[in-house]
């Protein structure tokens, strides 16, 4: 029988403490160093050497080979962005991300993240795993990215 990657989508909702335009100008790779606690990135393509339509970068992950990251959309105005994550012998994930004023310094976030698994593995990590690990990790960016915003620093995790 020939394999049949599972797809599931998630969404989340958060509420930021900062005008749009600074919550949007944190959602790069690069910015993202100032606020999450343990991010790394590699830069392998951009012009500006920031988040821009078509930037390329990887993340560390705990398998043989890195994720690759590559941002599809990216809209400053709209505040709008999307990216395609590939993890290898893993799955592939289509975030979707729009930002909405609620007032000048809160905005609201709507996040959506689409998997496809990639072996019957990740199937069943899908099935069983993937929306308890994607709320924890949901609330853990919301913390930070508003603990950021209020004292300039990044939430350090226990771990």
């Amino acid at each position: 029988m020939e394999f049949q990657g599972i797809q599931k989508t998630f969404t989340y909702t958060q509420i930021n403490n900062g005008s749009i335009d600074e919550v949007f100008s944190l959602l790069c790779p690069v910015r993202e160093k100032d606020w999450i606690d343990g991010w790394d990135y590699r830069m392998i393509h951009s012009k500006s050497g920031l988040i821009e339509k078509d930037c390329v970068f990887t993340t560390p992950h705990h398998g043989d080979q890195d994720t690759v990251w590559q941002v599809t959309q990216y809209d400053p105005k709209k505040c709008r962005l999307e990216f395609v994550r590939v993890t290898p012998s893993e799955n592939i994930v289509r975030i979707n991300i729009h930002l909405e004023s609620i007032d000048p310094e809160k905005t609201r976030a709507f996040i959506c993240y689409k998997y496809t698994a990639l072996n019957e593995e990740q199937n069943m990590v899908l099935v069983n795993q993937m929306g308890k690990s994607f709320n924890q990790s949901m609330n853990i960016w919301e913390s930070s990215i508003n603990h950021y915003l209020k004292h300039r620093e990044k939430l350090i995790l226990e771990k």
